[in-house]
């Protein structure tokens, strides 16, 4: 008969460290996944933002073609929206600059909306960017519209 048989009874306390670091290592993997999807969804919400406020820009200007460089300053709450107002195109344009940039505000972080009026080209176009920051870099969106009718 063999007498020197040793019977395996568990695991090693080695044995037991090895796992225990693989694992973790597979936490730190699973954890920087997580974070990495967390800032990508972050990411487009805010460009979902983005275009859906320049959609409203342009919208708006397309209704008030005649004010052409009045786009560009600074606004101003006229009440024309739901005051009952009866507005000029003029303050149409600075109430719109108004709404925008608190639209911008509330939504994005550091959030505005500039717009740049070319009359140059026929027909003339307007080139909405719409700036916020993210971690890291400044971000935009950036579309340009043809607006005939000024």
């Amino acid at each position: 008969m063999n007498t020197n048989r040793t019977k395996q009874q568990g695991f090693s306390l080695i044995e037991v460290l090895i796992a225990l670091v693989i694992m973790s290592v597979g936490m730190l993997g699973i954890a920087s996944l997580y974070v990495q999807s967390m800032q990508a969804g972050r990411t487009s919400l805010l460009r979902h933002n983005a275009v859906t406020l320049a959609g409203d820009v342009a919208d708006r200007i397309r209704a008030n073609p005649s004010a052409g460089v009045l786009y560009e300053g600074l606004g101003a709450n006229n009440n024309c929206v739901d005051g009952g107002v009866v507005c000029s195109a003029t303050e149409m344009a600075d109430h719109d600059i108004f709404l925008w940039k608190d639209q911008a505000d509330e939504t994005l972080p550091a959030g505005d909306v500039q717009i740049v009026f070319d009359n140059t080209v026929n027909p003339p176009e307007y080139e909405i960017a719409v700036v916020w920051e993210e971690p890291g870099q400044p971000q935009n969106y950036t579309v340009t519209i043809p607006v005939p009718g000024f």
